[in-house]
């Protein structure tokens, strides 16, 4: 993946026109940076524990083709879309996933899906899953930055992708009745506010995790935002407005280290073909954060 936006879209230069606040948001978000790892402390604590759980999968007669360290997830990437509203508001992109799908049916998502071979990078990946699901042309849309990755619950490295859309009305949105029942827009700002919020706390590998639900309403239309879809919003959000959300985004106790991170994890990264059994609550996967994982499993850093 390409750690700068300015290359990752080939028709950026095109865009002349828009707000005075998008062309200032486009040039903010086009010199972020994802946070890598720390502290060169914490990285050498996580290779350190790689070599010790070479060791461990020996010992305890693991194959080494399914071993934690060897472990590849597959790539996605999806589309944080956003646009100014009639009222100056800042707002995303969104869809309702098709109720016939075999996985998250009926959910709300960000546009998107897995990598394929022939993507250049994630921001293709991203605008061609958009096409693919709301008809929403790549060339509309200025991809500026890339977020650091998540790790979904089907073990898919998910690269949010930030693209502003200078034309709102030069997109007709049409939703591919395969994949997509509905798309509508948010206000971005919502995934900051403690309004029309609500939380859930659920035990996971020892610790207390926070689950966020967003309550939306546009129309005669109800939506639920939560899980992965949310989390990544409001990190996306967190960079945008350049502020904290407004509310407790996970619990104090999960800032243990990354080691004990690490330890953790490898419990449930125990042989591949177990490993979604292995959790109480699949979904709950979709809010690890990838860094737990980007030295144990070996994903290089970016």
């Amino acid at each position: 993946m390409k750690s700068g936006a300015s290359a990752a879209s080939p028709t950026a230069k095109s865009f002349n026109f828009g707000s005075s606040r998008l062309l200032a948001l486009a040039q903010q978000l086009r010199v972020y940076k994802p946070p890598l790892s720390s502290s060169f402390d914490e990285r050498e604590e996580l290779l350190a524990y790689k070599e010790s759980t070479r060791k461990s999968i020996t010992h305890v007669g693991f194959q080494e083709s399914m071993a934690p360290v060897r472990f590849r997830p597959k790539k996605a990437a999806v589309l944080i879309c956003l646009f100014e509203g009639d009222d100056g508001d800042l707002r995303v992109i969104l869809t309702k996933r098709s109720s016939t799908l075999s996985t998250h049916s009926g959910e709300v998502s960000l546009p998107g899906g897995k990598a394929e071979e022939h993507d250049k990078d994630d921001g293709i990946t991203a605008t061609r899953e958009a096409e693919e699901e709301i008809k929403l042309d790549p060339s509309l849309v200025d991809v500026v930055a890339f977020l650091e990755p998540f790790l979904s619950q089907h073990l898919l490295r998910v690269i949010p992708v930030v693209g502003i859309l200078w034309d709102r009305k030069a997109f007709n949105p049409t939703p591919n009745p395969a994949e997509v029942e509905a798309v509508f827009d948010a206000p971005f700002e919502m995934f900051l506010k403690d309004e029309n919020r609500r939380s859930e706390e659920f035990d996971w590998m020892g610790e207390k995790h926070l689950v966020h639900f967003f309550d939306y309403k546009t129309g005669d239309s109800d939506y639920v935002i939560w899980g992965l879809t949310a989390r990544i919003l409001i990190r996306a959000a967190t960079v945008v407005y350049q502020r904290p959300p407004a509310f407790i985004e996970q619990k104090p106790n999960l800032k243990y280290s990354k080691m004990n991170q690490a330890t953790r994890l490898y419990g449930w990264l125990k042989p591949l073909a177990n490993l979604h059994e292995s959790c109480e609550n699949g979904r709950l996967l979709g809010h690890v954060p990838a860094y737990c994982l980007r030295y144990l499993v070996g994903i290089s850093s970016r």
